[in-house]
């Protein structure tokens, strides 16, 4: 499979869409955020907490340095009914996504809402590889963490729901920055941060076109694979 081909956003739309109603109609918004529970060291475990601080500044050094990595504007869709099918509220979505340079998906997240519906539903895409029983994790800006378990996985990475309410997308409006994390394999902590620069525009305005958001889409990769530098062939082996 070409890169200009893993690019288009068909495939992870779709898998939003998958039971986003149902979704919607069975989870209720909570009032506020979840909060991650503190608890009390023990006693025997005190003596350990300067070693224990001392880990993750320790991971973080060995840590390889993110490549740089490319973020979509948040985009609103509304997918239109297929014809014949029954008549639903229209759901609608509003996505962003961020990838490689070269066009591999990393992280994306869409808020889902149903016409005449309060209840609004955030889900998010981490890459693959993460450890599946540590769930994720999203934070706004400096507000206290959300977290949530991986609901299913697709081609491009797994999923996480995450029920919020009106109040949630209007801090959103006003935000600076929505941070995705999870625990991949070696047990560092990923993180990928998606910018809200756009994003009140995005939701408040009219819904693009999927087919033309694909379009536009693929023709922006096309355009920035050309300007990467091209891989150079081997040199020829020498005469024997």
């Amino acid at each position: 499979m070409t890169a200009i081909a893993r690019v288009r956003l068909t495939p992870w739309l779709l898998a939003f869409m998958l039971g986003a109603s149902a979704a919607l109609a069975q989870t209720p918004p909570p009032a506020a955020p979840p909060k991650a529970p503190i608890k009390a060291p023990k006693k025997h475990e005190k003596q350990q907490q300067p070693q224990q601080q001392q880990q993750p500044q320790q991971q973080a050094v060995q840590q390889p340095q993110q490549p740089p990595v490319v973020h979509s504007p948040w985009t609103k869709i509304c997918p239109k009914q297929p014809a014949g099918a029954p008549a639903v509220k229209q759901v609608c979505l509003t996505v962003t996504e961020v990838r490689l340079e070269t066009g591999q998906f990393l992280a994306g997240a869409a808020l889902i809402e149903q016409q005449g519906e309060e209840k609004k539903l955030l889900r998010i895409t981490l890459p693959l590889g993460m450890q599946i029983p540590q769930g994720t994790r999203v934070t706004l800006d400096s507000e206290q963490p959300a977290s949530a378990v991986y609901v299913t996985c697709i081609p491009n990475g797994c999923m996480a729901d995450y029920d919020i309410n009106a109040n949630f997308v209007e801090r959103m409006k006003k935000g600076q920055q929505l941070l995705l994390q999870g625990v991949n394999m070696p047990g560092q902590v990923a993180s990928y941060a998606l910018p809200l620069a756009n994003f009140g525009k995005a939701i408040d305005g009219p819904p693009t076109d999927q087919d033309e958001f694909d379009k536009r889409q693929k023709e922006e990769w096309e355009k920035r694979l050309k300007g990467l530098p091209q891989p150079q062939a081997p040199p020829p082996s020498p005469p024997k």
